[in-house]
């Protein structure tokens, strides 16, 4: 396997055991949405993006900064949903604090600011919505 699919793996796995009892969705190979959502709350997860921050030419060495998109999904419950949205993401943030070098795989990890923004509702379901991405910064042998 890839490194890039490697990373976007172990940052899946570690949002699972962050949030044991959340419906947790890994949508790979550009999948635009979720075939299935929870009842109360949906966090879902994206392919990475790499980015190219440099080369070293001796030893050839690439150095990437790899976003995974998070987007996490509140829906109406007797919890206020900025409440629920601040609780997953701070799950997550815990889980990135924990393991800043995702078991070895990683120079880095850190996570982006939380944007927060209300979604449609679908008859009587409030929903509001929140993205931020998780970002790995680490360096290869080779390109590809």
């Amino acid at each position: 396997m890839s490194l890039r699919h490697d990373v976007d793996q172990a940052v899946l796995a570690m949002v699972r055991v962050a949030l044991p009892d959340h419906e947790v969705i890994g949508l790979e190979d550009g999948a635009e949405r979720a075939r299935r959502t929870g009842e109360f709350e949906t966090v879902t997860l994206r392919d990475g993006q790499l980015e190219e921050e440099g080369v070293d030419l001796c030893p050839p060495t690439w150095h990437w900064v790899h976003r995974v998109p998070v987007e996490l999904r509140a829906y109406k419950q007797t919890t206020a949903l900025r409440v629920v949205i601040d609780r997953i993401a701070g799950k997550i943030g815990a889980a990135v604090s924990a393991d800043r070098f995702l078991g070895g795989l990683v120079s880095y990890l850190d996570v982006s600011g939380l944007d927060v923004e209300p979604l449609s509702s679908f008859g009587s379901r409030t929903e509001l919505g929140a993205t931020f991405d998780i970002v790995a910064t680490y360096s290869s042998d080779r390109p590809l």
